[in-house]
This record gives structure tokens, C-alpha cells and sequence, in this order.
């Protein structure tokens, strides 16, 4: 018998659904169109009962493909089935997130191993702010999540990295996002109360050097051109204690959308048990 079958037969292999929920209340991207379904069949009138639904796919648990950012970057439907199953490492960095936190390469590596061409799972806690969560609050969740700067895209590439993945709503950071630079600027204010935030929290005189202009989209614009993408929106289970600082299989498998610039996903890490 194949050894991995094994396993699963002896259930010794347990899994994890590290997906957060899609529905008509799952936070959707600033100004992207909300996730709308209804019903076009019935069971009374037609014997069966059958949705339709019309979405932006960047809305729950999914991966962005190079064709998000690149006009000839690969497509969902063109990206190795390798790249989104295999070994993995879940980081748990919940101790040093707050609002606008930045996230850092030696974060990662004081806590656990990476090795080259992983699939790495940042586990930052800012799910629970999200839809499904533990203390839900749309505002912080959009608004104020960690993010990645220049050092995590230098580290990403040199790890090889194809495939990462973060808790939170985007991983670059608000400040450089529209949500700090010009998302509801003037009317609503949002990048205004953001920029004040992030002002108080690293010192105005530092906003230009940790953000500057080209650094816009960082993690989209400097890692896509490389095949490193990355999922969003992760959450489920994944702040199970027997996950935290764990190699495990993890796989992000997304529908298989024939010129789909991304695509939702169902996320899950795989662990022996003892």
C-alpha cells in the first residue's frame, strides 16, 4: 500500500480548513462589486434547486495569479499543479501584530525553518476581524491589517517561494494600498484616519522611507514577474495550536478558471498525528 494512503487509512493524517467562509457577508474589497447569488431553479417548480451567483473573485479565501498585475503574466489555468501542494510551514506571528504592523523576514526565521520553494502560511491573527471571526470588525480588518514591505519581497525571492499566504485582506501593507493612499480621500476620510494612524505608530518622518511612492502594490508588482503569488483572506482553522511554528502539507488547490486572472480557493494544512 502506498505509504500516504496509509496514513489516511490508519487515520493518522488530519486536516485543517484554513478557508475563511464566502457569502453575501464576506468583506469584499474597497469599491471591488460585492459576492451576489440567488436562485434561477426550485425544487417545487423544477425538481431540482440550482444558483447563480456574480462576484469579484478577490473577495474570501483565494489565490492571485501573475494575470492580476501582468498583462502576459500566467493565468490560474497555467500554473503547475506542484506549485500549490506540497510542503509547507505555518508562522505563528500573533505576538507581534498590531495595527499597521509590518511583518519581517527575521519574524519568520527566529520561529521556524523555511526552505526553498515552501508554501508559507502567515498566521498574523488578523482573521478574527474578518468575516467568521472571533471579534468581527470590517474596518480594522480592510483598514488597518498588517503587511510585507522591501524586505519580505527580497527574502520571498530568495527563498524561491511560489506561493504564500496571510490572514488578512491583502498582504502589502494599507500604507501601500489605496486604503492609505487614496481610498475615500476627502469624502470619507479613510485614507486620512489611516495615515494618521500609521503617522503616530512610525513617525511621520519615516512614512517616505518605509512607503515610498514606487513601492505602491509592492508584493504584486515586485514578486508577480517571478511567479510568486499569494493567497488572501486566510482564516478557518488556522490558529489551532498543533499548526503554530509546523512544517505540514498544505495545499491551495483553486478552481481551475481557463484565463482567470485568480481565483477562490480551498486552503488546507495536513499534519501526522502522533
Amino acid at each position: 500500500m502506498d505509504p500516504l494512503l496509509k496514513l489516511f487509512d490508519e487515520g493518522k493524517v488530519k486536516l485543517y480548513d484554513l478557508s475563511q467562509p464566502l457569502g453575501i457577508h464576506t468583506p469584499f474589497w474597497p469599491y471591488y462589486p460585492p459576492f451576489e447569488i440567488k436562485y434561477f431553479k426550485r425544487k417545487p417548480e423544477h425538481g431540482v434547486n440550482a444558483q447563480y451567483i456574480q462576484s469579484s473573485i478577490h473577495i474570501g479565501t483565494h489565490l492571485d495569479g501573475p494575470r492580476h498585475f501582468l498583462t502576459r503574466g500566467k493565468t490560474i489555468d497555467e500554473i503547475p499543479i506542484e506549485w500549490a501542494c506540497g510542503p509547507g510551514v505555518i508562522v505563528d506571528l500573533t505576538d507581534e501584530m498590531d495595527d499597521l504592523a509590518i511583518y519581517t523576514p527575521e519574524m519568520i526565521e527566529k520561529r521556524v525553518e523555511v526552505r526553498e520553494g515552501d508554501i508559507l502560511i502567515l498566521h498574523t491573527g488578523w482573521h478574527r476581524y474578518g468575516y467568521g471571526g472571533s471579534e468581527p470588525d470590517e474596518e480594522r480588518y480592510i483598514h488597518y491589517h498588517p503587511g510585507a514591505d522591501r524586505r519580505m519581497v527580497k527574502w520571498l525571492l530568495k527563498k524561491r517561494i511560489k506561493i504564500w499566504g496571510v490572514d488578512a485582506v491583502s498582504t502589502d501593507h494599507p500604507m501601500n494600498l489605496p486604503i492609505g493612499r487614496f481610498l475615500g480621500k476627502g469624502t470619507f476620510g479613510h485614507c486620512e484616519r489611516v495615515r494618521r494612524k500609521a503617522e503616530e505608530k512610525f513617525g511621520k518622518e519615516n512614512l517616505e522611507k518605509l512607503f515610498p511612492p514606487e513601492d505602491y502594490q509592492l508584493t504584486h508588482n515586485a514578486l508577480f514577474p517571478h511567479d510568486c503569488i499569494h493567497l488572501e483572506n486566510l482564516g478557518g482553522q488556522i490558529s489551532a495550536p498543533e499548526l503554530q511554528n509546523r512544517r505540514c502539507i498544505i495545499s491551495c488547490l483553486p478552481v481551475k478558471f481557463e484565463g482567470g486572472e485568480s481565483a477562490w480557493c480551498r486552503v488546507v494544512a495536513m499534519i501526522a498525528e502522533e
